[in-house]
């Protein structure tokens, strides 16, 4: 994998490369009992809202990013406490490897999982959502967990269907907790593809990279698109 770099793909710019040739489209669920677990970290709350944090309007967590991908049902991986679950369309599915995340998720009435009983359940079928979303999850992971969660997951969500990977600029990789390391567009990018995804977009949100290095909640964040055939 490439090591750490700034990309220059900055925001929103429209994205249609497809995966390099000879890359593998991993289809095939993992088997029950052997899904990797995934991360609940967060990104720090920002308790007193000051500096740039004060000029953003408050909004549901990846409001803007959900929209990107459409109404369908979404499989969060990383689904924490659920605030972003609870945004998603109805029918959709979080998955957490802390017990305790997960049952918080349950007393809010949202569908949650560790990741064993997901694959145990009744939701994983392949193709059964419309889109996966991971947010400040694979930087917290080394390169081989990384292609392992997304060749375990990406196979549940329909062909066609959408791929939100969204990981932290400068100053939310400051905040921690402890991320194994930077995890930019150029990252991103190589993660899609080894998971047989079509990149059709990168971008800096809610503000322009630049504002990555001052702002916790600046995050990169990329869309792919699982292939149709």
């Amino acid at each position: 994998m490439p090591g750490r770099t700034d990309s220059s793909a900055a925001t929103d710019r429209p994205d249609t490369a497809a995966p390099a040739p000879g890359t593998p489209a991993a289809r095939t669920p993992h088997p029950a009992g052997t899904a990797p677990a995934a991360s609940t970290v967060r990104l720090p709350v920002l308790h007193e809202r000051g500096g740039l944090a004060r000029l953003l309007p408050a909004r549901p967590p990846f409001a803007r990013q959900l929209r990107r991908i459409g109404p369908g049902r979404v499989l969060e991986i990383g689904c924490g406490d659920g605030d972003t679950l609870a945004a998603c369309a109805p029918g959709s599915v979080g998955i957490d490897h802390d017990p305790r995340s997960v049952a918080h998720c349950r007393a809010r009435g949202l569908t949650a999982y560790t990741a064993d009983a997901f694959l145990a359940g009744p939701h994983a079928r392949p193709g059964a959502f419309d889109a996966l979303l991971t947010a400040h999850v694979l930087e917290h992971l080394d390169d081989e967990q990384v292609e392992d969660l997304l060749r375990a997951y990406v196979p549940y969500v329909r062909p066609g269907g959408g791929v939100l990977l969204i990981t932290a600029q400068e100053a939310g990789h400051r905040a921690g907790p402890e991320p194994v390391r930077f995890t930019d567009f150029t990252l991103l990018r190589a993660f899609a593809e080894a998971a047989g995804l079509a990149v059709r977009r990168t971008y800096s949100h809610p503000l322009p990279r630049t504002a990555g290095r001052v702002l916790r909640a600046n995050s990169f964040v990329l869309v792919g698109q699982v292939p149709r055939g």
